[in-house]
C-alpha cells in the first residue's frame, strides 16, 4: 500500500541511488546514447529532494504528482517527460486505490507507452517495466535479484527506439541506461517498504 511515508522514502533512495550511480548511467549512455541519463536524472531527482524536504505532504498520490512536476521540468533528454509522465499517471492510480501497487505501477508503464511510442523488445526502459508489472500481477511480489535479472536481459537486445537504435547491431552487449535508471527505482520500492 502507498502512504506518503514510504511513497516519500521511496523517492529519497531513488535518489540516492541515481545520485551514487550517476557516471556509471551517464557511462552507459556514452556507450548508446547521448551519455547525460545520469546528469540528467541526478538534476531531475535532486529537484524532487528539495521538494521533498520543503514541503508536507498529505497524500501519497500529491507525493507523486510532485515528483512528476519536478522531473518533467528539471529532467533533461526523453527521461524527463518518461519518468514524469510514469509518475503522473502512478499518482492517479494511487489517488483511485493506494492497496494495488502492481495496478499502479502498471498505470506508470501505460504512460511510458504512451508518451514514448515503445514497446517491449526494443532496449528501452519498458523492457523492465513490462516485466515488474507482470511479475507483481502474477506473484504480489518482487526480489531485487529479479529486477536485476530484467535489466540485465537488455543487454543482448537490438535497439530500435530511440538515439541507441541508429547504432543497430553495435546496441547489442549494452545494457540500456533507461532499464538501468528503472531497476534503481523498482529497487527503492523495496528499500522505502512499498514493495517486498
Amino acid at each position: 500500500m502507498f502512504t506518503v511515508e514510504n511513497t516519500t522514502k521511496w523517492l529519497h533512495a531513488f535518489h540516492e541511488k541515481v545520485q551514487a550511480n550517476q557516471s556509471y548511467l551517464s557511462e552507459l549512455d556514452s556507450a548508446i546514447g547521448d551519455g547525460d541519463h545520469g546528469t540528467n536524472m541526478a538534476r531531475g531527482l535532486a529537484e524532487v529532494e528539495r521538494k521533498l524536504k520543503e514541503n508536507l505532504f498529505e497524500s501519497p498520490q500529491e507525493v507523486l504528482k510532485m515528483a512528476a512536476m519536478a522531473l518533467i521540468s528539471k529532467t533533461g533528454g526523453a527521461s524527463g517527460p518518461l519518468y514524469g509522465t510514469a509518475l503522473l499517471e502512478m499518482s492517479k492510480q494511487v489517488a483511485n486505490d493506494p492497496q494495488n501497487i502492481g495496478k499502479s505501477i502498471e498505470a506508470g508503464l501505460n504512460g511510458i507507452l504512451k508518451r514514448g511510442k515503445a514497446t517491449t523488445g526494443e532496449k528501452t526502459m519498458v523492457d523492465i517495466w513490462k516485466p515488474v508489472v507482470e511479475s507483481l500481477m502474477a506473484e504480489q511480489q518482487l526480489s531485487k535479484e529479479r529486477i536485476q535479472q530484467f535489466v540485465s536481459e537488455t543487454k543482448e537486445m537490438k535497439a530500435t527506439k530511440g538515439r541507441a537504435s541508429y547504432l543497430g547491431e553495435r546496441s547489442l552487449g549494452h545494457l540500456d541506461p533507461g532499464a538501468v535508471s528503472s531497476g534503481y527505482l523498482f529497487e527503492a520500492m523495496i528499500d522505502g517498504g512499498i514493495l517486498s
